[in-house]
């Protein structure tokens, strides 16, 4: 009985560890997702601000010739 219950906190312990490891390890990987969504953000904004709109604004555009 005593080695079963051994046998049973050895596993308990391992398998904590387990999951704190996991538990970091997703945690790592939410910030680095947060942190990419913030960069592609960013750069659609920029990407938004260099490139010119394949429409001129109604101000801007030419009349058509027949007027």
């Amino acid at each position: 009985m005593e080695s079963r219950l051994d046998d049973l906190e050895f596993r308990l312990t391992h398998q904590e560890l387990a999951i704190d490891n996991l538990t970091e390890s997703n945690l790592q990987q939410q910030q680095a997702i947060t942190r990419l969504q913030a960069e592609i953000a960013y750069l659609k904004t920029l990407l938004r601000e260099l490139t010119p709109s394949a429409v001129a604004a109604p101000g801007e555009e030419t009349p058509p010739p027949h007027y």
